[in-house]
């Protein structure tokens, strides 16, 4: 019964982090098919949210995914000025 509660609380990062999933986050691979359209809009001054709000919500949580929707942000931003 100790084991068992001591790998109880070794997921609970885990099952928090579930637990606090927006349940419209279409996930990691959604996000991907549609990151360019999404970044189509902030650079076009429009409200991805208000056509996404799914991968926004996503956005929010997801490091690795807001970490590509920057470097295509920036990467297109300079592609513009250049």
């Amino acid at each position: 019964s100790g084991t068992l509660l001591r790998e109880t609380l070794q997921h609970l990062p885990a099952l928090e982090r579930f637990l606090r999933t927006d349940p419209q986050d279409p996930g990691c691979e959604q996000v991907m098919e549609h990151l360019d359209a999404y970044v189509e809009l902030v650079l076009a001054g429009a409200d991805p949210e208000l056509t996404y709000p799914g991968l926004t919500a996503h956005l929010r949580t997801c490091s690795p995914c807001a970490e590509d929707f920057d470097g295509l942000l920036a990467l297109l931003r300079d592609a513009s000025a250049g």
